[in-house]
């Protein structure tokens, strides 16, 4: 990893104001204070790995706090902070929940009000994840941030394993290399997220918990003319008649579920004018069918017209409002 920046050779009355600075700067904008009577010792180390920013913090003790104007400050909404504990204690606050974590544990942190402490000789890695990519698995952040998932369990300690391994070998992969290797790591990164709310979860709730992931999965994929049931039940890892339990008594079955997504996603694209040179079977195709007819069909079922009546009366009306 290279180093962005050492509180070593500052002045001593100068190393925590300059720390602040860099964070506030390079980072993250944050309020940040002291705690205790340490010399203070900071170090931030990085290394990207095709679309995974991958950062190694060395802290003293401090307490960190995300503020609302700090965070209408920030750019980053499209990630979400993924921090891996490798020594020192620290905990997070957020969303009514406080987590520690120790050596090892693993927490989401996301672009909301936080406050976070860190013990002398704190070291962790940080890692910026699409947040895209952990929704489409685990559905909404809020299910899972500040949750610690310990790092003793299998998905935790792999997760581990496995950023430490590509930390070291990253400089060497090729550009296509690195993506796959990145991609890896997020699927990681959400199994090992997965394992900890089966168990944060309580036992009545994790079947609503397993059909929002699901949904959520099927959301970021529905476009994929492959997805079918026994797909999005082994991306959110359960059998495929667990899945389907899990759905009956529901207003949809999983298969109904897939049809009534790709057929709003159709109908949001047919009504968008910026979409109208798009031909209709390229869109269907676009949205997960591989069949127009077998499109038409149910999309004349589910909202009255065809899709090409739909397309002209949804534009008139646009045009007509302006």
């Amino acid at each position: 990893m290279r180093t962005v920046f050492s509180t070593d050779g500052i002045a001593e009355r100068r190393k925590f104001d300059r720390w602040s600075e860099i964070i506030h700067d390079r980072l993250v904008p944050v309020d940040q204070s002291q705690l205790g009577d340490e010399p203070f010792i900071g170090i931030i180390e990085a290394a990207d790995v095709g679309p995974l920013a991958i950062s190694r913090i060395t802290q003293g003790a401090l307490r960190t706090e995300a503020t609302p104007d700090t965070i209408r400050r920030h750019a980053k909404h499209d990630t979400l902070s993924v921090a891996i504990k490798l020594e020192g204690v620290s905990s997070v606050t957020q969303d009514g929940r406080n987590a520690v974590q120790r050596p090892g544990d693993l927490v989401v942190i996301e672009r909301r009000p936080t406050v976070l402490h860190s013990s002398v000789g704190s070291c962790s890695y940080l890692l910026e994840v699409p947040r895209r990519r952990l929704e489409g698995a685990l559905g909404s952040a809020r299910l899972y941030t500040a949750m610690t998932v310990d790092g003793a369990l299998p998905g935790a300690s792999l997760v581990r394993a496995f950023i430490e391994e590509l930390v070291r070998v990253h400089a060497t992969l090729t550009p296509d290399m690195a993506e796959r290797m990145a991609s890896i790591g997020i699927d990681l990164i959400a199994a090992s997220l997965a394992e900890g709310l089966a168990r944060e979860t309580p036992k009545p709730l994790q079947g609503d918990v397993l059909v929002q992931r699901a949904k959520a999965f099927i959301v970021s994929r529905c476009g994929d003319p492959n997805l079918d049931p026994a797909a999005v039940a082994a991306g959110i890892g359960v059998s495929l008649r667990r899945l389907q339990e899990l759905f009956q008594g529901r207003e949809r079955c999983v298969s109904e579920w897939i049809w009534d997504r790709r057929l709003d996603s159709a109908a949001k694209r047919l009504a968008d004018a910026a979409c109208a040179h798009i031909p209709i079977g390229t869109l269907a195709y676009d949205c997960g069918f591989s069949n127009q007819a077998h499109f038409s069909r149910r999309f004349r079922a589910q909202f009255g017209r065809s899709p090409s009546e739909f397309r002209r009366e949804s534009l008139v009306g646009s045009a007509g409002a302006i």
